[in-house]
């Protein structure tokens, strides 16, 4: 595996490179812990702890894993996603209640939830341990790891307030939560999250609104793959439309294929060139 982008430890607010360094982590949340070890070495970071599910079958993600790496400038846990067809089988079942949202704000999807109680206590527990500095701090993940890692940036906020954290960049992520919590991340986070969507990924329109919904920031990567912070809804179609015409041969699967990790991530490398 290359050797990413070195990452600026002193990094402060938005930036492009900053997103692009954090997706490719989101993308070593994937990797086997030797494979995050040597890498988060390679990036500067000198201690690494991994983060791994409490629960047991029948739970439906007892594979719930993230990170965390330490440096004196900056901490960051990546949280791992999942595989649209799984995320779908998963949403599908819409009998079980919400999951109660941070110091009673709303509520999310139960199964996000429940997965980031399977390792937010550890990730609690870890930010508290590393940050011996001031350092900065940082959530990122991709797919399901991106809704958790914006549900962990929420309860960090709302529940322990000092560890806030300066920066939550998602890619790809499902919708997790209801208006009422939105509009409290709206409020509190609004320029510490940063949510990217590829054109026509799918798992963004998970699960259907008006049960769930996202935060308003949107960083959207049009079929030109051009990172873009405002588009009308009408441009918005029509761009869509033209990324589901890109393959004429499998026109149907681009949902799929605009969801991969390694497309966000050729795109914010294209948008620094």
């Amino acid at each position: 595996m290359p050797v990413p982008s070195a990452i600026d430890h002193h990094a402060t607010g938005y930036s492009l490179a900053h997103a692009y360094c954090l997706a490719q982590l989101a993308d070593l949340a994937y990797k086997t812990e030797p494979v995050i070890e040597e890498m988060a070495e390679q990036w500067g970071f000198d201690r690494v702890r991994h983060h791994r599910t409490r629960f047991t079958p029948p739970f439906p993600l007892q594979d719930t894993q993230a990170f965390t790496m330490a440096s004196d400038r900056m901490i960051i846990t990546a949280f791992r996603g999942t595989e649209p067809a799984q995320i779908r089988d998963w949403l599908s079942d819409a009998t079980t209640p919400p999951w109660p949202g941070p110091a009673k704000t709303g509520y999310v999807h139960h199964g996000f939830g429940e997965a980031l109680q399977s390792v937010y206590p550890d990730v609690q527990d870890t930010l508290a341990e590393f940050r011996t500095n001031g350092q900065s701090v940082w959530l990122t993940g991709h797919s399901l790891g991106g809704a958790l890692a914006m549900l962990a940036g929420a309860r960090l906020h709302l529940e322990a307030p000092k560890l806030t954290a300066d920066g939550i960049y998602t890619y790809g992520q499902p919708r997790t939560c209801d208006r009422l919590l939105a509009a409290a991340c709206n409020e509190g986070l609004a320029k510490r999250i940063h949510r990217f969507v590829n054109n026509n990924d799918i798992v963004p329109q998970l699960p259907p609104e008006p049960a769930y919904t996202h935060v308003d920031t949107l960083r959207y990567i049009d079929a030109s793959r051009k990172v873009r912070e405002s588009m009308t809804l009408l441009a918005g179609l029509t761009d869509r439309a033209k990324g589901l015409t890109a393959d004429p041969f499998a026109p149907a699967g681009d949902g799929v294929r605009d969801h991969s990790i390694l497309k966000y991530i050729a795109a914010l490398k294209s948008n620094l060139s």
